[in-house]
């Protein structure tokens, strides 16, 4: 009987050995720079009515902070372009940016990365990026029931709901003793980052250092209705289907319509914590839903006739005097370059691959401006036409 004890406790061990051996190994084999995180799935969202379109629960994806970095947080936004009709919608509905049943894992990198070379001030830092399942830039809160009585084809749009409910769960998972934390927001996801920029800040200790960043989320409203047309259809139909007039600050909505209000320009004067703002002044989307996909192809391969260069002269412009000004770059930070890509947290964070003006890195400017070691604001104004994209841009869209 002594024999057949001291036999299993030797196979115990030899599993647990072998179990210790395993994780060091996958610790040590794991790309810092690149690597896949689960989604977490909060189904008690389901009861506060926090769900994705196709009314399946929320979800983030979360990877713990360690070292002198574990109680810093960046709480970070995806995007995914708007849903803007209902059939637009439905079909969303059906993937991976409307319903958390089809999500899988992300790759986190960039800003997300645990390299500390080439993230040296955010790798160590515990990261969270929520799910963009809700189709309009987490505002909504409405519902569309199809006449059918098809209940697979009725529509949730609360994006609004799982903005403070994914806020309120990870609060309690350490960020409400937060030292550090960045709300920060990619395209879509950009507007909402500073829609609720106070609401972050309000929510995390006093004494905490609390900012905003926007990548790639400031897109513009253009006077000309040759330039503005794609974009007043697709914001008229984002704000009747969330119930924008709702959900938005009175403050803008007293003030002019609903779907002018989804221009960050008429938002973020209503902000008081600081925020930064990252984006081309030849930003491909912007480029893409202005001048419709033949012309945007053009530009984006570097072909772009002499023709179209008054329009992309005027895009700069507008976008250039829409942003909040330089007069207080502590208050509003800025880097605007001239590449002609879209978003840079990702792929675009390293620092190897940074964007750079007048010899400083991107992530070096926004880290220097975060930690109050100098308040950039910096333009390219060397390059007034777009710059060929040197790097295809890294989609954090959820694989299906």
């Amino acid at each position: 009987m002594m024999m057949v004890t001291k036999s299993v406790q030797l196979v115990v061990l030899l599993v647990c050995c072998l179990t210790i051996i395993t994780i060091q190994c996958a610790n040590a084999t794991q790309n810092p720079n690149l690597f896949n995180v689960e989604p977490t799935i909060v189904h008690s969202a389901v009861s506060k009515g926090a769900v994705c379109l196709d009314g399946s629960p929320p979800a983030y994806y979360f990877e713990p902070g360690f070292g002198d970095g574990a109680e810093n947080w960046i709480f970070h936004l995806s995007g995914g372009a708007w849903c803007i009709n209902v059939t637009d919608c439905q079909k969303r509905a059906e993937g991976s940016n409307g319903s958390s049943k089809r999500m899988g894992p992300l790759q986190f990198q960039g800003i997300h990365s645990k390299n500390n070379t080439q993230n040296p001030d955010f790798y160590n830092w515990n990261k969270v990026v929520v799910a963009y399942c809700d189709g309009g830039s987490f505002i909504g809160d409405s519902e569309y029931i199809d006449p059918s009585n098809n209940r697979t084809k009725d529509l949730q749009f609360r994006g609004q709901k799982i903005f403070y409910t994914v806020l309120e769960e990870v609060l309690e998972k350490g960020l409400k003793n937060a030292k550090n934390a960045i709300l920060a927001g990619s395209s879509a996801g950009g507007y909402p980052a500073i829609l609720y920029c106070d609401y972050f800040r309000d929510s995390l200790p006093i004494n905490s250092r609390v900012k905003c960043l926007v990548d790639s989320g400031y897109f513009v409203h253009f006077k000309n209705p040759v330039l503005e047309r794609f974009w007043t259809w697709r914001f008229s139909g984002v704000a009747a289907l969330q119930g924008a007039a709702k959900t938005l600050p009175k403050s803008c909505t007293s003030k002019m319509k609903a779907e002018l209000c989804l221009y960050s320009e008429n938002i973020q004067q209503y902000t008081k914590t600081p925020f930064f703002l990252h984006m081309s002044a030849f930003d491909n989307i912007e480029t893409q839903y202005t001048l419709g996909d033949e012309k945007y192809k053009a530009v984006d391969e570097g072909l772009g006739p002499e023709s179209m260069n008054a329009s992309l002269r005027e895009i700069r412009s507008v976008f250039l005097n829409a942003i909040p000004k330089r007069d207080n770059p502590k208050h509003r930070g800025a880097f605007i370059d001239a590449m002609h890509h879209h978003t840079s947290l990702f792929r675009r964070w390293s620092l190897e691959v940074a964007l750079e003006i007048d010899n400083v890195l991107a992530p070096i400017a926004f880290a220097d401006w975060y930690f109050d070691r100098k308040y950039y604001y910096l333009v390219d104004e060397k390059h007034t036409m777009p710059i060929k994209n040197t790097i295809k841009n890294t989609t954090y869209y959820y694989h299906e």
